[in-house]
């Protein structure tokens, strides 16, 4: 249990800072940067405890690179996905639905650009996760959580514009409900985002095997 409240508690924060950010027009750079760095602090209050997740494409990465059970991932999952709703839920009720379409919007996204920019950038995300939080050869290192806040800060400035840059399926359901994203863009963000966490747990196996 305590595992699930850390990762509410995380992925509220991180959703909550994505709908505050998008609903008051924050500038690109800010607000990737207001992102990042809310990522970046949640893992480091939260990592110890149940691994920093906060996103279900980094879940199913560290469960198949072998350091999540099995009968974490649903709850996991749901734990991520009710944070999105009632971060949603809030942002609705602070700024009544008052949203400013800026680079969070992504109603507008052509399909197979946002599909690449989502697979990437999420891609980038979980690689960066296993490599410096799972990794034997980076074990009790002090930099993970900024390094993984940098990597969505990152991707949010290169290729937001593109598909929103949500680089997470609790963050585009998130976003979704807030009105800042098409269904079919929720889509693409739940299906590219998971292949993407996918795939970087079967390229980090091939380059580091079991370890």
């Amino acid at each position: 249990m305590k595992k699930l409240i850390v990762e509410f508690i995380g992925t509220f924060f991180l959703v909550f800072t994505v709908g505050s950010v998008c609903t008051q027009g924050a500038s690109a750079v800010l607000g990737a940067l207001a992102i990042g760095s809310a990522l970046m602090v949640m893992v480091y209050a939260g990592g110890h405890v149940s691994g920093g997740h906060y996103n279900p494409a980094v879940t199913l990465g560290v469960f198949l690179r072998g350091k999540c059970g099995a009968k974490d991932v649903v709850p996991y999952w749901v734990a991520q996905l009710a944070a999105a709703l009632v971060a949603a839920l809030l942002i609705a009720v602070m700024f009544e639905k008052s949203a400013v379409f800026n680079f969070c919007s992504a109603a507008q996204v052509h399909v197979l650009p946002a599909i690449i920019a989502e697979f990437v950038g999420t891609f980038a995300l979980v690689w960066v996760v296993l490599n410096t939080a799972t990794a034997k050869g980076t074990a009790g290192n002090s930099f993970y959580g900024l390094a993984i806040g940098f990597t969505v800060f990152v991707c949010a400035i290169s290729v937001g514009q593109i598909s929103g840059g949500a680089f997470n399926p609790a963050v585009g359901l998130g976003v979704f409900a807030m009105g800042f994203a098409s269904a079919k863009t929720f889509a693409i963000y739940l299906v590219a985002d998971l292949v993407a966490g996918a795939v970087a747990a079967l390229a980090y196996k091939a380059v580091n095997g079991n370890d």
